[in-house]
């Protein structure tokens, strides 16, 4: 991989972050000058990562007005969950049984990461003292980390392909700045990623499946949530499954 390429997949990746944590607002003009500054980079790396989160959805070039951050809609980001369900699930259904120790270590590994953050995400929610951006993308980092276990292992590149493009699709700031309401809805993404842990430690497809699917229509649940909450039901909300 060339240089070029290097530094696009970097800045490309911390966009993306913050696109989806809602960091960089829907409709915002991302300007090559601006973001070649602030990378130290040349435009040309800058031009390859728009394009990167072009082919994503995040972005979209308009003619005449450079490169802007999409807006979503409510019903785009339900049926994103709907395809991360059975896509989901599928995976997790195909990779169980190939899980090996080392590949069970590793899911474990990743889930206390997410497990404590996790409960920092809960205390912040509880206390209401703090609307920290930076947190929610590690735990949306560690949540990602832990799905991606399964889908190496399941090994369908196409499946992979179309479950983390669907969940792109998110709401962002509308998440990380949701207080208390959303604690138990947390709680339980939490506790569910264990019980497909186990599902899988106890070789059973047929249940690591079902798990899989009720977690993500779960986290569907928390979109709903935070819709219904922050009043943006309906309506073009923000970006962040």
């Amino acid at each position: 991989m060339n240089t070029v390429s290097t530094k696009a997949d970097d800045i490309a990746r911390v966009l993306e972050d913050e696109i989806v944590a809602g960091l960089i607002a829907p409709n915002t003009v991302l300007r090559q000058e601006t973001l070649s500054e602030r990378f130290e980079v040349s435009r040309t790396p800058v031009r390859e990562a728009l394009r990167r989160l072009a082919a994503l959805g995040l972005v979209s070039f308009e003619p005449n007005r450079g490169v802007r951050v999409r807006s979503i809609s409510a019903h785009e980001l339900r049926e994103a969950f709907l395809v991360r369900a059975e896509l989901e699930a599928l995976a997790t259904e195909i990779a169980t049984p190939k899980m090996t120790p080392d590949d069970l270590a590793e899911m474990d590994e990743v889930e206390r990461r997410f497990g404590d953050l996790t409960l920092e995400l809960r205390d912040q929610a509880r206390s209401g003292t703090s609307r920290d951006a930076t947190l929610f993308i590690e735990w949306m980092q560690a949540n990602y980390a832990f799905h991606d276990v399964i889908y190496r292992v399941a090994e369908l590149p196409l499946v992979e392909r179309i479950a983390k493009s669907a969940r792109r699709t998110f709401i962002g700031d509308r998440v990380w700045r949701a207080r208390a309401e959303l604690d138990l809805l947390y709680a339980k993404n939490d506790l569910q990623h264990r019980a497909i842990r186990e599902a899988i430690g106890a070789r059973s497809p047929a249940a690591a499946r079902v798990l899989a699917r009720e977690h993500v229509l779960s986290s569907n649940q928390l979109i709903e949530v935070v819709l219904e909450t922050l009043g943006a039901s309906g309506r073009e909300p923000g970006w962040g499954g």
